[in-house]
């Protein structure tokens, strides 16, 4: 049997957990995962692209479990009611192929996404960091604010989205949490100005300039969370020129990061190399840092195994029959005869299927 879990399943293990607890608990897997890198098969997401979005399989696997996602992105998603990014994915037992959980990962997705942000900026923004602008207010927007908030200690918060409504959205939904201060930004750049930290989240499938030289200062942390695909960038290529980046499987990052944007000479360090301590991260208080986060299959490797460590303890979620269970597991008929509990005989099956026209 397999355990599903449905995004309302999702949504009360968090809330059983708490917030700030599911995001630490979900950052330490993400980074004990990063720290076995090289335990991992590895492989840059599968991509199919149209023009008005992307949908994409992300598969990742050691020597005992087996996962993927199931993803799109579809920035005008909004309008049809829908959000931008939805996700499901399975986790499975690499000796037997057996499947272990089927679950939702589009609440997870965000989940996942500010904790690996999280991980990344322990390593890379200055260590009294605790000012963030966050550029972008849409659906991971809380995720966020809140990863950084509660992990590392973030107490003022800068907001500004070209859509003021996502701003107030998220300066309300932010309203109960203690020790955050929130601000609603006039603009970009009155947003970044004095921050510790950028947070680019932004949606729309184009190349943007979404942070320009002159907004970021020595010292500031960039985490680019929105370009993720070929064509969709947020930061000026001289940002890039004058900082040290830091990105997740560098083969899929030079295909649909900012990094897409440099020539393949461009130097950047494996954020794995950091976590284990072969190569520094952040070198100095002046130095520009960026976390060219295009979101990586081992990132969803882990949520999938937290979630299925999470779910069993809390005994959520249900167990469903994924994979027969009865009889003789070389008889694959006989399994689906013995399964339909005598409702249909073969005869019957017989009568159920339409001959074809040259048989009839």
């Amino acid at each position: 049997m397999a355990l599903m879990l449905t995004t309302s399943d999702v949504a009360v293990l968090v809330a059983r957990m708490n917030i700030r607890r599911t995001l630490d608990l979900l950052s330490r897997y993400i980074q004990d995962d990063f720290v076995r890198w090289e335990s991992f098969e590895k492989i840059a997401r599968l991509a199919s692209h149209s023009p008005v979005g992307v949908i994409e399989l992300m598969p990742a696997s050691d020597a005992d479990r087996y996962s993927f996602k199931f993803v799109n992105g579809h920035p005008s998603n909004p309008s049809h009611g829908l959000p931008t990014v939805m996700a499901f994915g399975a986790l499975a037992e690499v000796s037997t192929g057996r499947p272990l959980l089927l679950s939702e990962l589009t609440l997870t997705t965000a989940l996942r996404t500010a904790a690996t942000s999280v991980v990344a900026a322990r390593v890379l923004a200055r260590k009294e960091a605790h000012a963030m602008a966050l550029i972008g207010n849409g659906a991971q927007s809380e995720f966020q604010a809140l990863a950084f908030h509660h992990l590392l200690g973030i107490d003022t918060l800068r907001i500004y989205d070209i859509d003021h409504e996502a701003s107030h959205k998220l300066k309300q939904n932010l309203a109960g949490v203690q020790g955050l201060d929130v601000q609603l930004a006039r603009s970009t750049q009155d947003a970044v100005a004095g921050v510790d930290i950028i947070t680019t989240v932004t949606a729309d499938k184009t190349n943007a300039l979404v942070l320009t030289p002159d907004m970021v200062q020595p010292g500031v942390h960039v985490n680019a969370v929105g370009g993720d695909c070929p064509g969709k960038t947020e930061l000026h290529a001289d940002i890039l020129s004058g900082a040290t980046t830091f990105v997740e499987f560098e083969p899929q990052s030079r295909i649909e990061g900012e990094i897409q944007q440099m020539p393949s000479t461009y130097a950047v360090i494996p954020l794995w190399e950091v976590l284990t301590g072969r190569r520094p991260g952040r070198r100095s208080d002046a130095e520009i840092t960026i976390f060219d986060s295009v979101g990586f299959a081992l990132e969803d490797f882990s949520a999938l195994r937290f979630l299925w460590d999470q779910a069993r303890a809390l005994q959520i979620g249900r167990e469903f029959e994924l994979v027969p269970q009865a009889g003789n597991p070389k008889d694959l008929f006989g399994a689906m005869r013995h399964l339909s509990a005598g409702t249909m005989t073969t005869a019957g099956m017989e009568k159920a299927v339409p001959a074809c026209p040259h048989e009839a």
